[in-house]
């Protein structure tokens, strides 16, 4: 079975972002799916753990190869959800990618 690469990043935010705008951040980003190549899934929610140490939203996007994570990096739609969360206000973010 050919392997793929799992992208997983944890999001915390302001104080001041809204629900509202973390709900527009996932309706966003599951939409990349259908518009950067080499995406095979993409998953985004709400924490609802209390052992998060802060980090209130969790992304897991399954790639099929390096490549396309790479890609990924620098499409002009993951640039534009980038740009958002900087307009509603990411604190930290903490990203690790892996091969299985």
């Amino acid at each position: 079975m050919a392997s793929v690469i799992e992208h997983i990043a944890l999001l915390k935010f302001s104080p001041e972002t809204t629900r509202e705008q973390k709900d527009e951040l996932i309706r966003r980003t599951l939409g990349l799916k259908g518009k950067v190549p080499g995406i095979v899934d993409i998953r985004q929610g709400m924490n609802f753990s209390d052992r998060s140490k802060g980090y209130e939203m969790g992304l897991t996007v399954r790639f099929r190869d390096r490549a396309a994570l790479d890609a990924y990096g620098t499409h002009p739609d993951h640039l534009e959800i980038v740009a958002y969360l900087k307009e509603i206000g990411i604190e930290d973010s903490i990203f690790v990618d892996f091969e299985c």
